[in-house]
């Protein structure tokens, strides 16, 4: 699973280039928690890191360039991202 998290990373940073490698591994971790976490809340079987992988994947295509934006919308994530010396400008 870490192989898949790490190319997710490396995907993610270099969709956006307002994040360093460091704050793009957050966002994958955090996406990825959340995803499973809800997912099992909802009452589905589990089906596996490839769902969450893909569904992951689906998310850096559509939001990627823009993902770091969304923090400050979100309080649930803000205080763990809100590092402004981490991100590129």
């Amino acid at each position: 699973m870490q192989d898949k998290i790490d190319q997710l990373v490396e995907e993610l940073a270099s969709k956006n280039e307002n994040l360093s490698a460091g704050r793009a591994r957050v966002w994958i971790e955090l996406l990825w928690s959340d995803f499973e976490s809800s997912y099992a809340k909802a009452g589905y079987d589990y089906k596996g890191a490839e769902v969450t992988e893909k569904v992951i994947r689906q998310w850096i295509t559509s939001y990627g360039d823009r993902i770091h934006e969304f923090a400050g919308n979100n309080p649930k994530y803000a205080h763990l991202l809100k590092m402004d010396d981490d991100l590129i400008q």
